[in-house]
């Protein structure tokens, strides 16, 4: 079971972690259901009743995890999100060469955009039109051009790549490249063959840094190629 906290100035409650096992497992087949619907109705059509319907449990047990569809489809963007944001590359490849970790960073992040294509459209019409999904949109850019703008300054630092450059700006204008290119083939239908389209990317992050072989690599985070 799940329950809600009274808002501090009175209005809409806040949802709680569900306290139980089979409450984890309600919320997270609801949030499964949700997505199924989301994909094949569009945000705008999408029901309460039939993400509940898809869920296997009654439409009131909806509000004991989500106040709204607002809700859920914020808590599946997300689930996205910490899937791409986090990929965890360095941990589980071990790899240290800058070209290698773009490399494996805009493959990790293509893929995910693949398996996301439709969800990322959604999210992207949304933003558009609720004033919320544009700052989620907005936050999300941010915090991937952070990531990546960690990596850049170690390798500014390193004497691997241009130590003019801003990091931030880089890191966004880069990010933005990719994630652009990622909608353009995924969502759009842009026919770019896969591995074209990687090593092209690869190559313009690296001609963008104008990277070099460091003296020393710093650890850093993986880059990756973040949604703007």
């Amino acid at each position: 079971m799940a329950a809600h906290a009274p808002a501090a100035d009175g209005g809409q409650k806040q949802p709680i972690t569900p306290r139980s096992a089979r409450g984890v497992r309600t919320r997270n087949a609801l949030v499964v259901a949700a997505r199924e619907v989301f994909e094949r109705d569009g945000y705008l059509d999408a029901r309460i009743t039939d993400i509940s319907k898809a869920a296997h449990v009654a439409s009131g047990s909806f509000y004991t995890y989500f106040n709204s569809k607002e809700e859920i489809f914020q808590a599946l963007v997300a689930q996205v999100q910490e899937e791409m944001l986090h990929p965890h590359l360095r941990e589980r490849t071990g790899i240290t060469d800058p070209r290698e970790m773009i490399d494996a960073s805009n493959r990790e992040y293509l893929r995910a955009y693949k398996k996301n294509a439709r969800l990322m459209a959604l999210f992207e019409q949304v933003a558009q039109i609720d004033e919320t999904f544009k700052q989620l949109r907005i936050e999300r850019g941010n915090a991937f051009a952070r990531r990546n703008a960690k990596l850049i300054r170690s390798l500014q630092d390193s004497g691997a790549a241009d130590p003019a450059l801003d990091p931030l700006v880089t890191a966004h204008a880069l990010s933005v490249m990719v994630s652009r290119m990622a909608y353009l083939v995924f969502v759009l239908g842009q026919r770019i063959p896969y591995e074209k389209l990687v090593t092209t990317l690869n190559k313009i992050w690296e001609n963008g840094l104008q990277l070099r072989e460091p003296d020393s690599l710093k650890e850093s985070e993986s880059p990756g190629a973040p949604e703007a």
